[in-house]
């Protein structure tokens, strides 16, 4: 890393799921499955989804607070909220409704869409904007709400999905880097393999001039092929910010993977030649919670004490665009 830049630290982390449970037995009474299809080749045995009255909005707020707590900051202290999410409630833009529920009035913020890789993404730019000295202290968050985008009628995607939020508190630091190296991917090619598509629907205007309506469409995904994808991008795009980072994979204290399928997370640990209990997994409870699902396992290991202060991670996310990317981080005001 450039050390004419400001330091990054990461300081804060917190979590947010819906209370509704959504076990897979509940499932097999909406679709043909069950527990044990589901499991076996999932990891997952529930996930949690939003009640009607219940937003997006709520559960990345929630999420920004428990980071904040953690900082011991103030929402008034934050310069920077970036939100990201495919599933906000407004299309202009989620984030400003984050800010207001936050009590953050003198924070910018926007969207940033990168799906499953969206922390990851918006780490890099947040911590580029401490870099320059532009800002101070930045909360970026990750929420979607994907039970309102799957088709409960398609068993290949509704049995995978969850809603939840995750968020992670930067701020500029002194001394030694917190932010070790980056590396982000896109493949447009790979595009419509996991798509949230708006169609165009043709509409004749009164004057006789035809124009395009949005129509949205339901979540789909060729679950083969993201699957293929995901084995071989991620690991390689970790061992590339290892190398840029003087690391060794069996150095590392925790990874926090997008928690897509848990056959991909113990995929990715034996490509890098690591135990599968170094490798973070909390599919098992929440499912796949998009990009949220990396600080949700991030936080749950703090908790537990597994992963502390001074100790060196590798964050990682994969998805939909194609997307991917990873960083490795020194944790906390060491």
């Amino acid at each position: 890393m450039n050390r004419d830049l400001v330091p990054v630290r990461f300081v804060g982390v917190g979590a947010a799921v819906p209370e509704t449970v959504l076990s897979n037995t509940d499932l097999s009474r909406i679709v043909d499955t069950s527990d044990e299809w589901i499991y076996t080749r999932t990891g997952i045995r529930e996930r949690r989804v939003l009640l009607p009255q219940e937003s997006v909005v709520d559960l990345a707020t929630a999420a920004a607070q428990g980071a904040l707590t953690m900082a011991e900051l103030a929402p008034e202290q934050v310069d920077l909220i970036i939100l990201c999410t495919s599933t906000g409630i407004d299309r202009f833009s989620t984030a400003p409704y984050v800010q207001a529920k936050l009590g953050s009035p003198w924070a910018v913020a926007f969207d940033l869409g990168a799906a499953c890789s969206g922390l990851v993404y918006g780490l890099v730019v947040g911590s580029q904007m401490i870099q320059t000295g532009l800002y101070q202290r930045v909360v970026v968050v990750a929420a979607d709400a994907l039970s309102r985008v799957v088709d409960w009628q398609d068993r290949t995607t509704c049995v995978l999905f969850g809603d939840g939020a995750g968020a992670i508190v930067l701020e500029a630091g002194a001394g030694d880097p917190g932010l070790l190296a980056t590396e982000l991917r896109t493949d447009g090619q790979g595009g419509h393999h996991l798509t949230l598509a708006v169609h165009t629907q043709a509409e004749m205007l009164a004057t006789g001039i035809p124009v395009g309506r949005y129509q949205p469409q339901p979540l789909v995904m060729n679950g083969r092929e993201v699957y293929k994808f995901a084995v071989t991008a991620v690991p390689e795009v970790i061992e590339k910010v290892l190398f840029r980072a003087g690391l060794t994979a069996q150095g590392i204290q925790g990874y926090f993977i997008h928690q897509a399928n848990q056959r991909i997370l113990d995929a990715v640990s034996e490509r890098l030649g690591i135990p599968k209990t170094q490798v973070a997994s909390v599919l098992e409870r929440y499912g796949n919670t998009s990009g949220g699902s990396v600080a949700i396992a991030l936080q749950e290991w703090i908790r537990q004490g597994r992963f502390q202060t001074g100790d060196v991670g590798i964050l990682a996310g994969f998805g939909a665009g194609l997307t991917w990317g990873a960083l490795a981080l020194r944790w906390g005001r060491f």
